[in-house]
């Protein structure tokens, strides 16, 4: 699977654990953030790697800052983007399996690395239940953002 992943100044590391772990996995993995001992806004990544998955070139994307709600906040700004910002493994199951989510946000300062590859493993491997109601449900999110 092809993943855009991007990060801004609080959280190159983890950024760099995680694209290594996903590319162990064997997934093709599309850097858009910034290198230790830059800064970078997390608006600008997270419209980065948005751009990536609405265009189809990646599949799912990853956005990690100091907590993950920034990164969301701009991620779910992008017409198309479902961005969840999870920090424990049921959000992140449920984000993909009732929502269909198609980003992945958390914070380098809210969870470990060991955390993160189990929240991104969790999210890159529960495909959506396509269920009748959750898709009801994903298609009103979508007449409110082509609404606006």
């Amino acid at each position: 699977m092809k993943i855009a992943i991007g990060n801004d100044h609080a959280a190159p590391e983890l950024k760099l654990a995680v694209k290594a772990h996903l590319e162990e996995q064997g997934h093709e993995v599309i850097d858009m953030g910034c290198a230790p001992g830059e800064r970078c806004d997390y608006p600008d990544a997270a419209e980065a790697v948005c751009g990536k998955v609405t265009s189809g070139e990646c599949a799912l994307g990853i956005l990690i800052c100091g907590t993950g709600l920034g990164m969301s906040y701009a991620a779910n700004k992008v017409r198309g983007i479902r961005a969840a910002c999870c920090s424990d493994y049921f959000s992140a199951r449920l984000s993909r399996e009732h929502n269909d989510a198609n980003v992945l946000c958390f914070g380098a300062r809210v969870v470990g690395e060991g955390t993160a590859f189990d929240l991104v493993d969790i999210f890159v491997n529960t495909p959506f239940s396509g269920d009748e109601r959750h898709q009801r449900r994903i298609d009103k999110i979508t007449a409110i953002e082509e609404k606006q």
